[in-house]
């Protein structure tokens, strides 16, 4: 169990870690130009980063949940499919995705899981 909670504490760390360098740092102006597109502000609020480490902070148990069941190539693949696309969708639906960011995300965010993944399995003491 604390190998667990361990295993979840550090992925979660590596996701928030990862989303914050690559959306704040890397692509912010890819956001602030889309949403000035919409006539909107894009705004960096502490509300935001909290809700934005709780849903990297799910994604690691439910990466660690699903390394109970699945390979860690089937654990990066379902963890992939259900936080990315998902959350892509949904931004696209409410007209806020910046198409052009895909590009970028895609490969960025398998990277992200693959290597939460990999913590976690490693955290936990799991055979590869």
């Amino acid at each position: 169990m604390r190998k667990n909670r361990l295993a979840i504490l550090a992925a979660g760390g590596w996701i928030t870690a990862s989303e914050f360098v690559r959306n704040e740092l890397f692509f912010k102006h890819y956001w602030v130009d889309h949403f000035a597109g919409l006539g909107l502000k894009f705004a960096t609020l502490p509300v935001n980063g909290f809700l934005w480490t709780l849903w990297s902070f799910g994604l690691a148990a439910v990466i660690a949940k699903l390394l109970t069941r699945f390979s860690c190539g089937q654990t990066i693949g379902y963890a992939w499919l259900g936080a990315f696309p998902l959350m892509w969708i949904c931004l696209y639906n409410l007209r806020v995705l910046p198409h052009g960011l895909l590009l970028s995300a895609v490969p960025l965010s398998l990277l992200e899981v693959s290597i939460a993944t990999f913590l976690v399995r490693k955290l936990q003491g799991r055979p590869a």
